[in-house]
């Protein structure tokens, strides 16, 4: 198993289109926690998600991994150590959904002998409950099915550190909860996992650790309940909400809009 692998970026900015999207953030995520980044649309959370990931450089700030800056990790170390999975992405060409699954295993190249490759792959498929799917064209798959491919991918690498923005928005209610208790496991290993949601009650009922953002600044980090209180969710989000224990396990629930 590779080691856990935290996170600390400190007084990131970050510009595009001549708009600062990201001022000054300060975080630090934790290897062996889920870590919900949330806000508003607009907030940033995408643009959080792609800096620590290497997929867009910060304009200003420090970024580690682990022990190590985040600039002196080579591309094809960071595509070892990091999986990332953006908010939209559609494949660029026809091809089955388990080769798809088996580009996750790319930056091993043949360290990773054919049948540990198959049997990653169908732990992956696995995990997502995608079995079914496996040889079927990524074209002829819903929104969902391919979601739940893509998500297949990010997970067949065992990087220490799963970055993925938006992972559930195209799944029902059942593999929703599935995939936030698959991510729930993987944080319990050892992993650095990192999602950007919308879904606060999920952030509530499965993270360690929720970063608010707004207006692309820090806004509130910490336990759910230290950061889903009504105020913040209501000065953040413009409705009422209510953060509350049931039967020893968090629930938030919103109301009216503010």
């Amino acid at each position: 198993m590779n080691e856990p692998l935290p996170i600390h970026c400190e007084n990131l900015c970050l510009s595009r289109n001549q708009r600062q999207v990201l001022d000054t953030i300060s975080c630090n995520f934790r290897a062996g926690a889920l870590t919900a980044v949330i806000g508003p649309n607009g907030a940033g959370k995408s643009s959080l998600l792609s800096c620590l990931a290497g997929a867009l450089p910060a304009a200003t700030g420090r970024l580690q991994l682990g022990d190590r800056a985040a600039a002196s990790v080579s591309a094809a170390e960071r595509a070892r150590l990091l999986a990332y999975l953006p908010q939209q992405e559609s494949p660029a060409w026809s091809m089955v959904a388990e080769d798809l699954v088996a580009l996750g295993l790319l930056p091993w190249g043949r360290s990773i002998d054919s049948q540990h490759k198959r049997e990653r792959v169908s732990r992956a498929l696995e995990d997502v409950d995608a079995v079914s799917l496996s040889r079927r064209p990524v074209t002829q798959l819903s929104g969902g099915e391919l979601r739940r491919i893509q998500l297949a991918r990010l997970l067949v690498g065992e990087a220490p550190v799963l970055i993925a923005d938006e992972p559930g928005a195209a799944l029902d209610i059942r593999h929703q909860l599935q995939l936030m208790q698959t991510f729930r496991q993987q944080a319990d290993s050892g992993k650095t996992v990192i999602l950007a949601l919308h879904d606060l009650p999920l952030a509530a009922r499965y993270c360690d650790h929720i970063v608010m953002l707004q207006g692309g600044r820090l806004r509130a980090q910490g336990s759910p309940e230290h950061v889903l209180t009504p105020e913040q969710v209501g000065d953040v989000y413009g409705v009422h909400s209510e953060f509350r224990w049931r039967d020893g396990r968090p629930e938030f629930v919103t109301g009216d809009l503010v």
